[in-house]
């Protein structure tokens, strides 16, 4: 445990944030796979309307610092891909 007072809200703001970062990677994680599954089962329009909040959740979490930018870029541009594959098949 720390010793000064400082130290220690510290580390209760370290803990408060890695939990909150936790928790929004896994709404990423559980948003990417349900957007794969519809993908899978061909369900073209109901992946559009999950791809646009995976799109808002990728966004906010670059800005929050979460993911990094270049992550989130990536991530979008492979999910609209598979999207505009899906439609044009």
């Amino acid at each position: 445990m720390p010793i000064k007072r400082s130290s220690y809200k510290d580390l209760k703001k370290s803990r408060k944030r890695h939990t909150r970062n936790t928790s929004i990677k896994h709404e990423l994680k559980t948003a990417e796979k349900n957007f794969n599954k519809l993908i899978a089962e061909k369900k073209a329009n109901e992946a559009k309307t999950a791809l646009a909040g995976l799109v808002s959740k990728l966004g906010k979490a670059a800005s929050k610092g979460i993911i990094k930018q270049n992550t989130a870029s990536r991530k979008i541009a492979r999910i609209m891909k598979r999207l505009s594959s899906l439609a044009n098949a």
